[in-house]
């Protein structure tokens, strides 16, 4: 496969997962609001939103105070934003397009309606008159077109690279959202412990979509079993173990190394951080500190995320005593 399609696809995905994500924290902030009705009177209610994002200095140079309305523009319309749902979608459309003869019409159609739902006219006004509405069929609409990848592409490269990019998003995004939790969703305190505090674990849960899937599985609200479930769980699809754990399947897929293995930096940072997740416990991570474990797999995420571009998108000049030119790695 070309470098230049396989980095369209791994972007393409990446955006897509990474509008879902933003729809869904607007979302779940928003109903957690209707069940603390304290809160909404709250200056710093919607700040949570802000620095999950680690962009809190462009938020307050540009925008100010994280109002209700400043926090929601910043995250879908912002065209200056890199990674408002809007920006996110304009580029996930032209790396689609881009690509349109790799992967089925079907995506290319939803990803197109979905841009044009976003940007159109007057978006923005229906955003704040009914915003339950608007990022809800945000959501739907980024689960389907996951959906119709699922039933319509061939398991080959193209599949991979998606798949590899989807899963680096979402465990880096789960790893931010966690981490958040613990240093500044909680205003007080005196909510540790209180009913309101379950109602913002809650909340954690319902932003990475692991309400019902954590209550099915154990049933009462518990920090540390949270956590465990949120980083340690095998079988959620947006735990971190699982995002790095199918990740790292479809990088050997690609590269045709086996698992275990490792040819170049790449395979071995992706090993190491798999390691890292398959022999701690949760236990281990309350005593060295969450903050800092989840710290460390962000940075290891973002090291990844480098070594993909480095391996299969970037272009490296090369000489020899035959030829001068560039070539793909």
């Amino acid at each position: 496969m070309l470098s230049r399609v396989a980095n369209s696809i791994f972007w393409m995905s990446r955006y897509l997962e990474r509008v879902e994500n933003a729809a869904r924290l607007i979302e779940t902030q928003l109903h957690m609001l209707l069940d603390l009705p304290s809160l909404r009177e709250d200056p710093n209610a919607w700040k949570p939103l802000v620095d999950i994002t680690g962009d809190g200095d462009y938020f307050s140079e540009k925008l100010g105070d994280p109002t209700r309305e400043n926090v929601m523009f910043f995250h879908t319309f912002d065209d200056d934003y890199p990674h408002s749902i809007k920006s996110c979608l304009t580029a996930a459309r032209e790396n689609a397009r881009s690509v349109r003869e790799v992967i089925p019409s079907e995506i290319w159609e939803m990803i197109n309606k979905l841009y044009l739902d976003v940007a159109g006219m007057g978006t923005s006004l229906k955003a704040f008159t009914n915003p339950h509405k608007f990022y809800s069929d945000i959501k739907m609409a980024s689960h389907l077109i996951i959906g119709i990848a699922y039933t319509t592409m061939s398991r080959g490269e193209a599949w991979h690279f998606a798949q590899l990019g989807r899963y680096l998003e979402r465990a880096d995004k789960t790893s931010r959202i966690l981490d958040v939790k613990y240093f500044i969703m909680l205003p007080r305190l005196d909510y540790v412990g209180s009913s309101m505090d379950n109602v913002l674990w809650s909340a954690l849960l319902k932003s990475t979509n692991s309400f019902e899937m954590y209550r099915k599985r154990f049933n009462l609200i518990s920090p540390q079993n949270i956590v465990d479930f949120l980083i340690f769980d095998r079988e959620f699809p947006r735990s971190i173990i699982y995002c790095v754990s199918h990740a790292e399947q479809s990088l050997f897929r690609i590269t045709g190394t086996p698992v275990g293995a490792f040819n170049n930096e790449l395979e071995r940072q992706c090993g190491k951080l798999s390691g890292k997740l398959n022999y701690s416990n949760v236990s281990e991570v309350m005593s060295i500190g969450l903050h800092e474990f989840l710290d460390g797999i962000q940075s290891d995420v973002n090291n990844l995320d480098n070594a993909v571009f480095e391996n299969f998108f970037a272009i490296k000049k090369v000489t020899d005593s035959n030829r001068a030119g560039f070539q793909i790695q």
